[in-house]
């Protein structure tokens, strides 16, 4: 069994899903049971970083370039994840891989808010989340790419770049891809 913790996973043009159409997936836990995953290039335009700390009851920062909210996935859409750089850790900081750490709790924000929070940080409502051998057989059908994760992919470019940039990385030139299936 191939396991892709740690990996993201790039929506193929033949995505049958729409709420997934060109997304990439950050791959946070997979195991027999399952798998979870964010997605990280899926902003939620009608929510800002500022309105978000006014729900949390959170100050506003005077000087602070707010990040974009992203929606995580579909699952549980009101629960938020913070997909971070492994330097900052709390009780609740979940330590993942060289690049992630992933914490759950309203502190982080408020950190981020006052400058002390991680380095690289993704905030995204809401996850991803797979059946037991369900990924496997998603890939199987060509729905998902696997690709490495690094910092530019995952923290460092704008969400609308992401999906061409991680099948860059793959040697893919995403203008070439067409979403028919081949048939037998």
């Amino acid at each position: 069994m191939c396991f892709f913790n740690g990996r993201c996973l790039i929506a193929m043009p033949g995505m049958q899903d729409d709420r997934f159409i060109q997304s990439v997936i950050y791959v946070c836990a997979h195991t027999q049971e399952g798998a979870m995953g964010l997605a990280i290039n899926r902003p939620i335009k009608e929510l800002s970083f500022f309105s978000l700390l006014s729900q949390l009851n959170i100050d506003r920062p005077e000087q602070f370039d707010p990040p974009p909210i992203l929606s995580g996935g579909p699952v549980d859409v009101i629960r938020g994840f913070v997909l971070h750089s492994p330097e900052y850790t709390s009780e609740a900081t979940l330590a993942m891989t060289g690049l992630t750490s992933l914490t759950v709790t309203t502190n982080i924000i408020r950190d981020i808010s006052r400058g002390v929070g991680p380095k690289n940080y993704l905030i995204t409502l809401g996850y991803v989340g797979w059946a037991a051998g369900q990924l496997e057989e998603e890939v199987k059908e060509n729905a998902w790419l696997p690709v490495d994760a690094s910092t530019d992919l995952l923290y460092l470019l704008s969400p609308e770049k992401k999906w061409a940039y991680a099948l860059n990385k793959l040697g893919i030139d995403p203008t070439l891809l067409s979403a028919e299936q081949g048939k037998a």
